[in-house]
């Protein structure tokens, strides 16, 4: 048994994109227990509720997180209009879960880089963030922004995409199939890929339902959560809806998860655009949240189960806002899959969860 030595990893480092530290008490080369400290990056972004109005704070949730930015407004929005009984016509419903899905690609993508990188595959990395810029190009030319979209208002969404654009953005989505295949046997079949990922940071069913993990961490130890199946919004009328698990545990099998749930969210994008209704995208609302009035919702962001609160008080502003993201959720399992592990593979495992630490200290 050698000496117990502590390595402090990040905030920066040079394969992990977020400011998360850890302490590694190690043995040798291998990892006996990780101590994360939080609070590197803490922005105090929920308190401006106490300043912003209802509209203007959905500029202020997308900017929690940039990668997750249209989720935030989604859910941020579909909160406030809990709160104070807003109906969003179906068009409306259906362009924003269409955004959403294409969100979730363009994150998974940007992920599946960043994991390419972790493991010292430059070129894969490129190609996944090659494909990434398509999406992105579709974000611009239906919403004017890049990352940033601004899309969602209170009461529906602040412009349509007419029925030649929808077309168009399946063909872009067709575009790029063939080439992301390519991407996922290289991450899937690849032996020195999977001398990197099999096996490793390994959690099982158990594990993960008791350390109550979310997203695709979860579903790659075989727990079936997933929001989208309680069928908010244009969710409930999809054909079919199930969530993609795996029985692996390990970091290869978050990785099969995250590239099957691309097909899955291109799917959902093209059957979304080829049944959309015509019944108006809807107008900021007007109204003001009773005082008192609490309303709760989940959204099943690239990363996993986001929870969002709101109170209201009487005024356009509202008393309290809450967000629970799902970085917040998996830091036990990171740590609980950090245990046992080489030194050389804690980046690895650390990206295995998607952390996003914008999202957990707002």
């Amino acid at each position: 048994m050698g000496k117990a030595t502590v390595i402090p990893f990040g905030p920066q480092h040079p394969v992990l994109p977020e400011p998360l530290h850890l302490d590694l008490v190690v043995e040798d080369e291998h990892v006996i227990e990780a101590i994360p400290q939080i609070g590197f990056v803490h922005r105090g972004l929920e308190k401006l509720v106490e300043t912003r109005d209802i509209h203007q704070f959905i500029y202020v949730a997308e900017r929690i997180c940039g990668i997750c930015s249209f989720g935030h407004s989604l859910g941020y929005a579909e909160t406030v209009e809990s709160l104070m009984g807003v109906e969003v016509p179906r068009r409306a419903q259906y362009l924003r879960a269409i955004l959403h899905e294409l969100s979730r690609v363009h994150s998974h993508l940007l992920w599946l880089g960043l994991a390419a990188d972790a493991f010292g595959f430059e070129s894969l990395f490129m190609h996944c963030w090659r494909l990434r810029e398509r999406v992105l190009d579709i974000f611009e030319a239906t919403t004017g922004g890049r990352v940033i979209l601004s899309y969602v208002q209170i009461g529906g969404v602040v412009r349509d995409i007419d029925a030649d654009t929808l077309r168009w953005i399946c063909d872009k989505l067709d575009s790029i199939e063939g080439e992301y295949k390519e991407i996922c046997a290289t991450f899937l079949k690849d032996s020195s890929v999977r001398s990197r990922l099999d096996g490793v940071g390994y959690l099982s069913q158990q594990q993960a339902s008791e350390l109550c993990m979310v997203g695709p961490f979860a579903r790659a130890s075989n727990v079936p959560y997933d929001c989208r199946v309680l069928g908010h919004g244009a969710y409930g009328e999809l054909s079919d809806f199930t969530p993609i698990t795996s029985t692996g545990g390990d970091c290869l099998a978050r990785v099969e998860v995250r590239c099957a749930e691309v097909n899955q969210s291109i799917a959902i994008v093209k059957e979304l655009a080829a049944k959309i209704p015509n019944d108006g995208i809807g107008e900021k609302s007007k109204l003001k949240p009773a005082a008192g009035a609490q309303a709760c919702n989940v959204l099943e962001q690239p990363r996993g189960e986001c929870y969002y609160y709101a109170l209201g008080n009487g005024t356009a502003n509202l008393e309290r806002m809450r967000m629970r993201t799902p970085t917040t959720q998996n830091l036990a399992g990171m740590v609980k899959a950090l245990e046992g592990c080489d030194l050389a593979d804690v980046p690895n495992i650390i990206l295995t969860i998607d952390p996003c630490i914008s999202c957990s200290e707002r």
